[in-house]
């Protein structure tokens, strides 16, 4: 009864917060960027909390914990390091910049304005919209799973109810309510990994007897690099923390910061969450091995395909005590809510301000803007339960296709146009294509397995052409030089 009166408690807190949001959004700036005045810690946890999902702690922990062991804490590190610290202490201040001078709301505006490019715009806004809907639907699955292992309550209901409290505070209150949410959901994951952590000690015996159970089902799971071997290791990290330099949903952030000081405060804050999340999150999932087995856990097992999304709820029942499930439960809810509130908007706004406002109707009010915003989170979450109710593949590989080919698609162009000036418009356009014609191609030639070398390819081969076409079309780059940034 305790669970569901906490549930009411918490659906009214969010509705507090979108009608809040609402009546401090008058104009699109506020709706989407929360008027370019978010602070070191809303910024720093509104990032953190779009990076950290319930794919990282159901899908991602769970599979490559079982296959790495304690190796998989390289992937959370690539993932401080890389997808926060160098996202943050490198780049925040340019994107920033960039944003202000080219008057730039979203990535796809970027690049057409840093190429006077329309196909770039178009092609990307498509791209984005496509690609965050299966990335959103892996979000659903994730946290279906755990609902349904440590709760029984069916799968349907969980997206109806997730479906809801999304609305109720991000469809309301845009952005600024979002971040609002966000701080108060990046505290629940911080004290609901923690709980992760010690509680999985506790119940293994202390780390050196975990250690040991690990080394006794096979040696190299406790070594530096588990069985599969590094490079398998390698590809996921790239596609971790690779992928974040120029996810659209993350950049998007940097937009809204007030200042360059709070970029400052902010990349100590965010990295130490994300090493804080990340870390308790695969070295939770790297304890699969030590408690769950087909011999005890048959029913987790019994499953050939899907039986890795199940191994981190599994866990959670086996090794959490029943009282304090509930909170594990809030910590899952709120790394989906989080995530799934920065994939709507930044997919919402690629609909509305890249093509509608930035083709169809360029005069359009902030009014007409922000109400054609909330319609399109409502279909953008409402085309991601349908897919989600078709139970496509699991739910790993549909984060990494999603991931992989928007990076493939936006992180050349994005890189080079924000980092050099000699990059022009025929390169970022022909590496855009590139991308995603390799990341498709490979999709469909090669094993499932090899999705995070096809995400690696997809990504590292533009980055290797782009500076070659610029050699070849240099008598032809005539593209906006963004003075302040290159």
């Amino acid at each position: 009864m305790s669970r569901y009166l906490f549930f009411i408690f918490y659906a009214l807190l969010l509705l507090g917060i979108g009608i809040y949001g609402m009546k401090r959004t008058k104009t699109f700036s506020d709706f989407f960027l929360g008027s370019r005045a978010i602070g070191p810690w809303l910024s720093a946890f509104t990032y953190g909390t779009a990076y950290f999902s319930a794919v990282i702690f159901v899908g991602f922990a769970g599979k490559i914990g079982w296959g790495f062991g304690y190796s998989a804490l390289w992937v959370a590190i690539g993932n401080a390091l890389i997808g926060t610290l160098f996202v943050w202490a490198v780049m925040g201040k340019r994107i920033r910049k960039a944003s202000i001078e080219m008057n730039a709301y979203t990535m796809p505006e970027f690049l057409q304005v840093r190429y006077k490019s329309n196909f770039l715009k178009i092609f990307t806004a498509i791209t984005i919209f496509v690609f965050l809907v299966p990335y959103a639907a892996s979000v659903f699955m994730g946290l279906s799973y755990l609902f349904e292992i440590n709760f029984n309550i069916k799968f349907e209901y969980i997206l109806i109810l997730m479906a809801v409290l999304i609305s109720l505070y991000m469809i309301l209150g845009g952005f600024k309510s979002v971040v609002l949410v966000d701080v108060i959901q990046g505290t629940i994951m911080i004290f609901g990994v923690i709980l992760l952590v010690y509680f999985s000690i506790k119940n293994g015996g202390g780390l050196s007897s975990i250690t040991n159970k690990l080394s006794s089902i096979d040696p190299k799971l406790s070594q530096v690099i588990g069985p599969p071997g590094f490079f398998p290791l390698l590809f996921i990290v790239i596609i971790t923390s690779v992928a974040p330099l120029a996810m659209p949903q993350l950049v998007q952030k940097f937009y809204s910061i007030k200042d360059d000081r709070s970029i400052k405060s902010g990349t100590i804050i965010c990295t130490i969450f994300a090493i804080v999340v990340a870390g308790s999150a695969y070295f939770f999932g790297s304890l699969t091995r030590v408690f769950l087995s087909p011999q005890t856990h048959p029913e987790t097992f019994a499953d050939k395909i899907h039986f890795v999304d199940k191994l981190v709820p599994t866990l959670i029942k086996t090794t959490i005590p029943q009282g304090l499930n509930f909170v594990i439960l809030l910590l899952v809810l709120s790394a989906s809510m989080s995530t799934l509130a920065a994939l709507v908007l930044v997919s919402s706004s690629s609909i509305v301000k890249d093509l509608y406002h930035g083709f169809v109707k360029p005069k359009a009010s902030d009014k007409k803007l922000n109400l054609l915003m909330r319609i399109m989170c409502a279909v953008f979450i409402l085309t991601s339960i349908f897919i989600t109710l078709l139970r496509p593949a699991v739910i790993l590989t549909l984060l990494v296709i999603s991931w992989g080919a928007i990076a493939a698609v936006f992180l050349s162009p994005f890189i080079y146009g924000l980092f050099w000036k000699k990059a022009n418009k025929i390169a970022a356009e022909i590496s855009s294509v590139l991308g995603l014609a390799i990341t498709l191609t490979l999709f469909f030639i090669l094993p499932r397995n090899q999705i995070p070398f096809i995400a690696t390819l997809g990504m590292g081969i533009p980055m290797i052409t782009f500076p070659l076409i610029v050699w070849i079309t240099r008598k032809k780059d005539n593209n906006y030089k963004c003075k302040e940034v290159l």
